[in-house]
């Protein structure tokens, strides 16, 4: 078996994509989750960026005490990545570490704007797909992307659809 970032398994990223299903995703909705992370980010005097998207539309961005300008240089490159496949940063980089290629080389995508580090989580909708996406940067990159679990988790909880 191949060693992942994280210890993480394709199969079981796409399985938390399929578990993290949104009924729903309008602009005041997307800015509530944005609203989640940062409050969750504020507790925890975590020092990171965090941006909701709904497909290219940036409608909530918030840098908190402890990031830096270079954190949305990173949001932006994790965000290309989650638009152009509709999955998770984390996993389009564990897949190319499961199948031993470069990614960046295999969808002629350059690294210096596209960025496979965990963070950039897709917001799916069901029955719509990709609507949107969640964007987290300034903890390692396994942090990153288990923060967005827990905030998309959180807030599909406030709306009964995850207990």
């Amino acid at each position: 078996m191949v060693e992942t970032t994280g210890g993480f398994t394709s199969e079981g990223l796409a399985l938390e994509e399929r578990t993290l299903i949104l009924p729903s995703l309008s602009q005041a909705e997307a800015i509530e989750i944005g609203e989640i992370a940062k409050k969750i980010g504020m507790d925890r005097a975590l020092p990171i960026a965090v941006e909701v998207r709904l497909k290219e539309w940036i409608v909530f961005h918030a840098s908190l005490p402890g990031s830096t300008p270079e954190n949305d240089s990173w949001i932006a490159r994790k965000a290309r990545v989650t638009m152009a496949t509709g999955h998770s940063t984390i996993f389009e980089r564990v897949l190319a570490e499961e199948k031993g290629i470069d990614w960046y080389v295999t969808k002629g995508l350059p690294e210096a704007t596209h960025a496979i580090h965990g963070g950039g989580l897709p917001l799916n909708v069901t029955g719509h797909g990709l609507t949107g996406i969640l964007l987290i940067s300034g903890l390692p990159q396994v942090q990153d992307h288990l923060l967005g679990v827990e905030v998309i988790a959180e807030f599909l909880a406030r709306k009964g659809e995850l207990n």
